[in-house]
């Protein structure tokens, strides 16, 4: 079982980022965290690396139901989401399948809950 949904793209990878986090805000979801790996790798280790940006994507209304079931499982929030450039100039945009990630919690409810997000998720990498 494949724990992301992903979607090739061409586009720039700047109009890519700004799709992804326009397609996430119309479905509730606002970027928390935005690293650029790129950048990071650069500043930190003098390395070229291409163009990548880790997304955390958060609902909070869902991220609100989701911690009241189990304050632990704030360890697997933000929702993250991947924009890369790949060699042919591709863009690719991937987010993680929060139903398979849930599964480590061993939680049902959380479980079911999940699915509906990453039912939302995969609807919103699909419409890119």
């Amino acid at each position: 079982m494949k724990y992301y949904f992903t979607k090739t793209l061409s586009c720039s990878f700047e109009q890519a980022v700004s799709d992804v986090t326009l397609a996430l805000k119309e479905k509730g979801f606002g970027i928390i965290t935005e690293i650029d790996v790129t950048k990071t790798f650069m500043d930190k280790l003098d390395a070229d690396f291409r163009p990548y940006k880790i997304l955390g994507a958060c609902n909070p209304k869902f991220a609100f139901k989701v911690l009241n079931m189990d304050d632990k499982v704030g360890l697997m929030l933000p929702c993250n989401v991947i924009v890369q450039q790949h060699d042919d100039g591709n863009i690719e945009v991937t987010a993680i399948d929060p139903e398979v990630a849930m599964q480590a919690a061993q939680n049902k409810e959380m479980e079911k809950f999940a699915c509906e997000v990453g039912g939302i998720l995969q609807e919103i990498i699909e419409g890119l």
